[in-house]
């Protein structure tokens, strides 16, 4: 890496990420790459002895504008922003620099993307696929589950059998941050899962010596189902059904908001169930029913349309 003060800070830095902050590697890696790139732009515009103290916020701003002609996505830019932002953060504390030109910055206003959702025409007959087989019952059950509650295809392999209550309708939720929620299965769900702990489950178990005793959902071998597990079994459904591509778990939670919305549910219920901290990160979900409402009123109000608005009744 060009410049050897930007070097002996990234290594600081990221000593500090492994020791302080028990950083994941995955996190650590994409911080040296951040860092790096920005370190490469610094010591090419200034020189090759160039350090952190060296940059100011203008210099940052052309980053940011060079990342932009390059056509980099809104959220890399404001990763990588935030790989800077928390660097600058650290030699600040250490006293490795005297004043941070990233505190004045804020990141790109991201795009709204509205999400992908099923019909309820394709999400009865994605559901209507799973076979009678030990596997099919649970694949069904996964499905049923992921489009009667709205977790997390995460949330969803980290169930053990304790977190239900099938007899009450409901199941405890561990999500992000480690905060505990408790959703409500349909009847549709509760039937499925039913099923498959009843006559899928036990075949899945007795694969595996000694048996995976808490987990809710088993693999092939009877260990717990991951979430490429989930992901693959459901590109599998979803192909045979015909279905439009990119279709993954997380669709099912979209789908989920999305009708509870159309069918007419206040949005802070639709945000606890989603297990959301911030109303804004649900209110997505409203472009996508009022979309849907303006579709049945021009196709079904009698004045939604007319091919001559001036003609005088």
């Amino acid at each position: 890496m060009p410049g050897d003060p930007f070097a002996e800070a990234l290594e600081g830095f990221i000593t500090y990420l492994q020791g302080e902050k028990q950083a994941s590697p995955a996190t650590i890696d994409a911080y040296r790459v951040d860092i790096e790139q920005f370190a490469a732009f610094v010591t090419k515009r200034l020189d090759a002895k160039a350090g952190p103290a060296k940059v100011d916020i203008w210099l940052v701003r052309r980053y940011l504008g060079w990342l932009n002609q390059l056509g980099r996505q809104r959220a890399s830019i404001n990763r990588k922003l935030a790989a800077l932002r928390a660097f600058y953060r650290f030699l600040l504390r250490t006293e490795q620099i005297t004043s941070n030109p990233i505190v004045l910055l804020s990141g790109l206003r991201k795009e709204k993307k509205l999400p992908r959702y099923l019909g309820h025409g394709e999400i009865d007959k994605l559901l209507s696929i799973p076979a009678t087989t030990a596997l099919g019952l649970r694949d069904r059950a996964i499905l049923e589950t992921l489009y009667s509650s709205g977790i997390r295809v995460a949330e969803l392999v980290g169930l053990d059998q304790e977190d239900l209550d099938l007899e009450a309708g409901y199941a405890r939720v561990l999500g992000k941050g480690r905060r505990e929620r408790i959703v409500p299965l349909g009847r549709y769900a509760v039937k499925t899962l039913q099923d498959y702990l009843h006559r899928g489950r036990p075949q899945l178990a007795i694969r595996r010596n000694p048996p995976e005793a808490e987990a809710l959902f088993l693999n092939h071998l009877g260990g717990r189902l991951t979430v490429r597990g989930v992901r693959e079994r459901l590109h599998h459904y979803v192909e045979k059904a015909a279905l439009t591509a990119g279709i993954s778990p997380h669709t099912l939670r979209h789908t989920f908001a999305t009708h509870l919305l159309e069918g007419g549910a206040d949005l802070r219920v639709v945000q606890e169930l989603l297990g959301h901290v911030r109303l804004a990160t649900t209110q997505i979900y409203t472009h996508v029913s009022q979309a849907r409402l303006r579709e049945v009123y021009q196709q079904f109000h009698p004045r939604a349309t007319c091919t001559n608005p001036d003609r005088e009744g």
